[in-house]
């Protein structure tokens, strides 16, 4: 479990890390200006992506609750958005409309962290079989 806790751990920082660099590389290359923070998307993903997935293989070393967790996994998800909402509640509900650059900046790092995610959810899930 040990090495499971720090493959998450160093997956996830290097995600945030490399995808955020990159990220603001590419943006001030093309010198565009956001109503948000790049680093700050990449940093609630990252943090939130090691929180599931640290949780979720904790959780699964308890028999009765492992059968149940894909509906825990999905509630966190649920979670997930409903805590992004919350924390950037002024940079997304307050702005007119995004540009397609903002659309993108915006689910770019959701979908790769949320991808890597669900990887590791399905190695903890396919653990007992």
């Amino acid at each position: 479990m040990n090495k499971d806790v720090f493959r998450y751990l160093l997956v996830f920082t290097s995600m945030f890390l490399i995808g955020s660099s990159c990220h603001q590389l590419l943006v001030a290359h093309l010198g565009l200006k956001f109503s948000f923070s790049i680093d700050k998307i990449y940093l609630f993903h990252a943090v939130f992506s090691a929180l599931i997935c640290l949780n979720l293989r904790v959780i699964s070393t308890v028999d009765k609750l492992f059968p149940q967790l894909g509906f825990i996994y999905l509630s966190t998800l649920v979670l997930k958005l409903i805590l992004f909402a919350l924390f950037f509640y002024t940079p997304l509900f307050t702005v007119v409309s995004f540009s397609l650059a903002e659309k993108i900046s915006l689910f770019f790092p959701l979908f790769i962290f949320l991808l890597t995610e669900a990887i590791f959810v399905l190695k903890i899930l396919n653990q007992k079989e």
